[in-house]
């Protein structure tokens, strides 16, 4: 992976990491047409710890909310809604870094995810909680279960916890609000474990200077980029909902599957 390659596909995070489109997704996809090497432990790697820089400007955008320590309920709400992925996340490390290597896995989870944003809309249409205070700490449980469903590539970890909560009837607003708070500790988690893993398993890695300067700058592109992306989205969802979002992947996962098929992308 050469600098240039690391930005473009810190961009690709920081744009795609809080839509409902799957951040994953089209980073695999991204790699896959850079033609970087899937089996490179550097790559599996920068996939993962690049969505801390995003994550981190969550931190900066509602910076309030989180160095508010008098409300301490706000905190324990995230430790248990982020306990269903860190038990599965463990359980099945091998089993997902297995998917992480199929653009297929890919292009089919966008396809379906879809069709499932066209409907969303309707599906859950009357919201009854618009306050952070009023999530109980079981439906942060049942939120972060549905976040879980996100480990399958292409599905979207934001789509996954911001329909967890719509389904547990909250607004748009606050089930992406709380989408966006259930990322920092979850991708905390999920990068502090894949460099702890890869520290154990292939030391050589992290050794390198040039491999930690791209980690470097592409956490701060992704950072950047995901700033801008955030306060875009929040606008868009309230005035107008998932269809576009849906549309979107319906499109890109039926062209990635022609790709596929055709032999243009293995």
């Amino acid at each position: 992976m050469t600098l240039v390659e690391s930005i473009i596909i810190a961009i690709v995070e920081g744009l795609t990491e809080f839509l409902p489109i799957s951040s994953t997704g089209h980073m695999i996809i991204a790699e896959r047409l850079l033609a970087l090497p899937k089996d490179d432990e550097f790559v599996k790697l920068f996939t993962i710890a690049i969505q801390l820089g995003a994550i981190l400007s969550v931190v900066v955008l509602y910076w309030k909310k989180f160095f508010d320590f008098k409300k301490w309920q706000f905190y324990l709400k995230l430790v248990v809604a982020v306990i269903p992925a860190l038990a599965i996340g463990f359980l099945l490390s091998d089993r997902i870094d297995e998917l992480l290597e199929s653009p297929t896995t890919v292009a089919v989870s966008l396809l379906l995810g879809g069709f499932i944003l066209l409907y969303i809309d309707k599906m859950f249409n009357r919201p009854r909680i618009e306050e952070e205070r009023e999530i109980t700490f079981q439906k942060a449980f049942v939120i972060g279960f549905w976040q879980c469903i996100a480990m399958i590539p292409g599905v979207s970890r934001s789509a996954a916890s911001i329909i967890g909560g719509m389904q547990q009837k909250l607004t748009r607003k606050l089930a992406a609000e709380f989408s966006f708070f259930l990322a920092v500790p979850t991708m905390a988690a999920a990068t502090g474990y894949k460099l702890l893993k890869t520290y154990k398993e292939h030391p050589e890695v992290l050794s390198n200077k040039e491999n930690m300067i791209m980690l470097g700058v592409g956490n701060l592109v992704a950072f950047i980029v995901a700033l801008l992306a955030i306060q875009f989205f929040i606008t868009y969802l309230q005035r107008y909902g998932f269809r576009l979002f849906g549309w979107y992947r319906i499109i890109v996962g039926a062209a990635l599957l022609i790709l596929i098929y055709s032999g243009y992308l293995k």
